[in-house]
């Protein structure tokens, strides 16, 4: 009898102990390396101080690159649900096999290289060499190109771009729970297309709507080959800034501050975002 309670803990220790050697020890490595000393002669200096959580949480400019990765997650996140919410009622309501077909398309950029994806978009629009800008100047709508290179724009487009296959899927699943027949029992009762996704469709999709959004969030303001290709050094995020500074100016403490901080943000975020679905998928479908 015991060896058989035992059983479920002896055949999950292997991976426990996997899942400790590569994600829990290097992240407890990395938040005692935050607490180490650093100097450009001296190198890394193994005692316990709080100079680089002081610097981190008071200089302006860190605070700065903190809140413009949180701002431009955000504005992801929203264009992503603006966008991918439609499409996903959209993809919902086709059949066979046009579903399968726009699913694929939807499905398409996942199955594609970030850095190949942002790299098509710096040569649709990089500059005045870039395909679209030279098409809209060459046609006169525009007088000077598009500014697109080391903008948050180019950011928010290249990374909502990425991103929204997630929105989409996690919407789709949330749809799937949906009855069709109360739409057409609303429609019989005289309620337009309009009030039908207002009152009805929105409220039973949201769940999903708000898991999209947690999982697109994370994903923005972890992210590092997009913002590294459009925002280049001019125009840093968190990741960026914590690459640089373990392999530029080799402050391996500061970068593991910069860098557990930005996963301690996400977490907290993330934790409450989950708790604020859990609680709407009670209410919506309880």
């Amino acid at each position: 009898m015991r060896a058989m309670k035992a059983a479920p803990y002896l055949l999950s220790t292997p991976a426990l102990l996997l899942f400790g050697a590569i994600v829990v020890v290097p992240l407890a490595m990395t938040v005692a390396l935050s607490f180490h000393d650093w100097g450009q002669y001296k190198g890394i200096e193994p005692v316990s101080i709080l100079k680089n959580w002081h610097e981190v949480f008071t200089d302006s400019y860190f605070l700065e690159m903190f809140w413009r990765t949180f701002r431009i997650a955000l504005l992801v996140t929203l264009l992503t649900a603006v966008l991918g919410v439609p499409e996903a009622y959209i993809l919902n309501r086709m059949r066979s096999p046009w579903r399968g077909i726009f699913l694929l398309v939807i499905l398409g950029p996942l199955l594609i290289s970030v850095v190949a994806r942002t790299l098509g978009w710096a040569l649709l629009f990089g500059g005045s060499s870039g395909i679209v800008n030279k098409a809209l100047m060459s046609m006169g709508v525009i007088s000077s190109p598009l500014p697109f290179m080391f903008t948050e724009t180019g950011m928010v487009v290249a990374l909502a771009h990425v991103l929204m296959p997630y929105m989409v899927l996690a919407v789709w699943a949330a749809l799937q729970r949906l009855d069709p027949q109360i739409e057409n029992a609303a429609v019989a009762l005289g309620a337009g297309p309009f009030t039908v996704v207002r009152r009805i469709v929105l409220p039973q999709i949201m769940p999903g709507i708000l898991s999209g959004g947690v999982i697109v969030f994370a994903l923005a303001a972890s992210a590092f080959a997009t913002p590294a290709i459009i925002g280049g050094r001019r125009l840093k995020v968190a990741s960026t800034l914590a690459y640089d500074e373990f392999l530029n100016t080799l402050n391996w403490p500061l970068g593991a501050a910069v860098a557990v901080l930005l996963l301690l943000a996400l977490i907290a975020i993330v934790v409450a975002s989950s708790r604020l679905v859990e609680k709407r998928y009670a209410q919506v479908f309880g």
